[in-house]
C-alpha cells in the first residue's frame, strides 16, 4: 500500500528527471518561444545522502553549473554557440594601385591584406546570455532581476548557479520554457518587470506555487523575495521496506518544526539543509539540487543560499503561516 511522503521525514535524495521532462538545455540555438510544461533545464549540483555542509558563497550551492537531475544544468550552447568567429573571406588588396608615392607602386594601407579590419578578427557577441559568461551586460541583468524580486545576492557581472537559479524563476513566472538562458522572450520578460503576485494580503506568509514551482516570501501581500523551487514529482518510491508517493500537499500549515542544521532523511533518503516543517515530514529546505522541474520526494528544495536568506535575514520562525497552492 502506498504512503503518503508526509507521514515521516521523506525529503533528500536523488531522483531523475520524470521520463516526460523534455530535452535538457543543449538545444545548439536557445529558443524559448514554445513553452513546455514539464522543462528539462536543471541547476547544478546533486542531492545525495552524506552531502557536506554547503559553501558560505553566493554561488557556493551550485557547483560548476553540471546538474545530475537532468544531466546537465546548464544550456550548452554558452560553451559553443556565439563563438561565430569571422565569416567573411579574405578579400583582395589593391595591389596595382598607383596613387600612392611608394617605389614599388603598391598601396602602402593593405597591398597585400585580406581587406578586413581588425575588428572583423574578434568574435561577435552571442544574442543571448547564458550560464558561464562574464560581463557588463550580465551585471545589468542581475541587478534587474535583485531589482525584480528574485533571489540574487551578488551583482559580480558573472553568470553562475544563483544567476541561473533566477532566471528559472523568471521564466517560471512569465510562462517561458525554462532553460536558464535569457534570449528575446526572457529579456522582454525581464524588461516588461514579470514577477508573480501573492495569494495572500495580510501578514509575513511563505507561499509555495506549486503549479510554477516557486516559493514567495510575501509581507502584507506584496512578495518581496522570489525563489525558484523543486517540490514533490508525484512518482512512487521504496524506503525502508515502504512504498510512498513523492508527494507536496496543498493547504493552509504553519512552520511547526526547523532544524537549524544539515538533517538527515528518516527514510534515509539524503540530507536536507536546514529544514523548516510545515505538515508532517514535508518542509522547506536548502539543496544543492533545485533543477526547473518536481524532483523532490515532497519536500520544497531551495537552493542552500536561498535557505540561509529565509533563517537569516527573513526569518520564518516557528509558526509563520505557510500557504502552498
Amino acid at each position: 500500500m502506498a504512503l503518503t511522503a508526509g507521514l515521516l521525514s521523506a525529503c533528500g535524495g536523488q531522483e531523475e528527471p520524470p521520463a516526460d521532462a523534455g530535452a535538457t538545455t543543449s538545444s545548439p540555438t536557445p529558443e524559448e518561444s514554445a513553452p513546455s510544461a514539464e522543462p528539462g533545464a536543471g541547476e547544478p549540483g546533486a542531492e545525495e545522502p552524506g552531502s557536506s555542509s554547503p559553501s558560505a558563497s553566493a554561488e557556493g550551492d551550485t557547483g560548476a553549473g553540471a546538474g545530475d537531475e537532468t544531466g546537465d544544468g546548464r544550456d550548452d550552447v554558452s560553451d559553443d554557440a556565439g563563438s561565430s568567429g569571422d565569416d567573411e573571406q579574405p578579400g583582395q588588396g589593391n595591389g596595382s594601385s598607383q596613387g600612392d608615392d611608394s617605389s614599388d607602386g603598391k598601396s602602402n594601407g593593405n597591398a597585400k591584406g585580406n581587406g578586413k579590419d581588425e575588428k572583423d578578427d574578434e568574435p561577435e557577441e552571442p544574442d543571448y546570455i547564458a550560464f558561464g559568461e562574464s560581463s557588463d551586460r550580465v551585471g545589468d541583468l542581475q541587478q534587474r532581476l535583485q531589482d525584480l524580486g528574485y533571489f540574487v545576492t551578488s551583482v559580480d557581472d558573472s553568470f553562475g548557479g544563483e544567476t541561473q537559479q533566477a532566471v528559472f524563476a523568471l521564466q517560471k513566472a512569465g510562462g517561458l520554457y525554462r532553460d536558464g538562458v535569457v534570449g528575446d522572450a526572457t529579456k522582454a520578460a525581464v524588461d516588461n518587470g514579470v514577477v508573480p503576485q501573492a495569494q495572500t494580503s495580510s501578514g509575513k506568509v511563505l507561499e509555495i506555487d506549486i503549479n510554477r514551482q516557486l516559493v514567495l516570501a510575501v509581507e502584507d501581500g506584496q512578495v518581496v523575495k522570489i525563489i525558484n523551487a523543486s517540490s514533490g514529482n508525484g512518482e512512487t518510491y521504496e524506503a525502508k521496506g515502504n512504498t510512498y508517493t513523492a508527494y507536496t500537499p496543498r493547504g493552509s500549515f504553519a512552520v511547526y518544526r526547523e532544524e537549524n542544521r544539515m538533517y538527515s532523511s528518516s527514510l534515509e533518503l539524503g540530507d536536507m539543509w536546514r529544514p523548516k516543517f510545515f505538515t508532517g515530514g514535508i518542509a522547506v529546505h536548502g539543496s544543492s539540487s533545485v533543477p526547473a522541474f518536481p524532483a523532490s520526494h515532497g519536500c520544497v528544495r531551495v537552493s542552500n543560499s536561498a535557505m540561509n536568506w529565509i533563517w537569516d535575514t527573513w526569518g520564518a520562525p516557528s509558526g509563520t503561516p505557510v500557504v502552498v497552492y
